[in-house]
């Protein structure tokens, strides 16, 4: 891929990127084996109510209530929030990667995200995920959520800089086809191995 401006800034995703993603079928069916949930009506719930979640209009609190506490269970709420917080884990090299290609070229690094305000901050304590974004623009801080285009606009404006000097990694097509269309240079992560290569091709080696 040809790039004609200097690639200066790169925007990741965390979930399927840095780390496993937060709470996606996977986690979910999970919870429904461990706490012996209905999975058809858990299922239904979620997709109703998760995208209110992911732009920061309820509470993780409110989330469980409308999913899960909807009626007495035999488990608390902090018992169900731990158990969606351990679903959370590293992904091998992402992370490593891109501090070093951050370090080489002194670029700045924004984490470009869909999380509910909860899951994003554990998850960015957790993992320190400050030492390597430089910002995060995440769903539920900002209030839109990708593929909206004005997350991405938020991101330039934060970063202030133009489309085509930024390298954009996720592991959704939708929302690097969608970032592309901007200018954004994208980058369809599926392992360390393939996104080391295609950086490399753009000139991040």
């Amino acid at each position: 891929m040809a790039i004609k401006l200097p690639v200066n800034t790169i925007f990741t995703d965390i979930g399927g990127v840095l780390l496993t993603n937060g709470w996606d079928h996977t986690g979910r069916q999970k919870a429904v084996d461990f706490f012996k949930l209905d999975p058809k009506e858990t299922e239904e719930r979620h997709h109703l109510t998760f995208g209110t979640y992911e732009i920061g209009k309820i509470t993780l609190d409110e989330y469980l209530r409308r999913v899960v506490f909807y009626k007495k269970r035999a488990f608390s709420t902090l018992q169900f929030r731990k158990f969606m917080y351990e679903q959370s884990q590293p992904l091998p090299g992402t992370m490593e990667l891109l501090m070093r290609l951050k370090r080489k070229y002194k670029l700045k690094v924004a984490v470009v995200s869909n999380e509910g305000r909860e899951l994003a901050e554990f998850r960015i304590k957790k993992y320190q995920l400050g030492k390597l974004a430089d910002f995060f623009i995440v769903s539920s801080f900002v209030h839109f959520r990708k593929p909206d285009t004005d997350i991405f606009k938020i991101a330039l404006d934060t970063a202030q800089v133009l489309p085509g000097q930024v390298i954009y990694i996720e592991d959704r097509p939708m929302f690097v086809q969608v970032a592309s269309r901007m200018g954004i240079h994208g980058i369809i992560h599926s392992d360390h191995k393939s996104t080391t290569q295609k950086l490399a091709e753009m000139g991040l080696k």
